[in-house]
């Protein structure tokens, strides 16, 4: 709210208090299990960089093309992931038709398409509401492992699910006129 000098109100509080609190607890008993707690800081650094990537696009990018603001976005991304390979790992790269296949989907559809309509959210909506739609990612996902790869879905898991949504919709939904 006071970076972008946007009204942030109490409902969309305790919106985003349940959309945490449900993603927490689709998360939280995993944790250290099933879930790595380096990979957890992974992430918690990601949500990080995602946030503060949402604050600076609507801050400094209300005047550019979603085409021109996505490739400044692509092009800084592969700047960094580029020096953290060389950092971290060997480059190699197995060229199959799983491989093709994968980064077909991870250039166009993830890329192209759901940066397009994420930053298409920040340019006509507020930061708030659209940084409230990521607490949809993880309790959705369990969901779509259950859904596809017969994974195990538990009570904490949809109860989660269930709370997410509902603080996404407290968050994010229009005032009454």
């Amino acid at each position: 709210g006071p970076i972008l000098k946007e009204k942030v109100i109490w409902k969309q509080w305790i919106g985003i208090s349940l959309g945490f609190f449900g993603t927490i607890l689709v998360l939280g008993f995993d944790i250290g299990e099933l879930i790595p707690i380096k990979g957890l800081l992974v992430t918690l650094v990601a949500l990080l960089s995602a946030t503060l990537g949402t604050l600076f696009q609507k801050k400094v990018s209300g005047n550019l093309a979603l085409s021109v603001s996505s490739f400044f976005q692509a092009i800084s991304a592969s700047v960094f992931l580029f020096f953290a390979m060389l950092i971290f790992e060997k480059p190699f790269i197995n060229t199959n038709p799983v491989f093709i296949l994968s980064m077909g989907w991870q250039i166009f559809a993830v890329s192209f398409g759901a940066f397009t309509i994420l930053m298409y959210l920040i340019k006509v909506d507020s930061a708030s509401k659209t940084s409230n739609l990521f607490f949809l990612i993880p309790p959705v996902s369990v969901f779509m492992a259950w859904l596809f790869l017969n994974e195990t879905i538990t009570i904490y898991d949809f109860v989660g699910l269930i709370i997410s949504s509902l603080g996404v919709y407290i968050a994010t939904r229009e005032k009454s006129k």
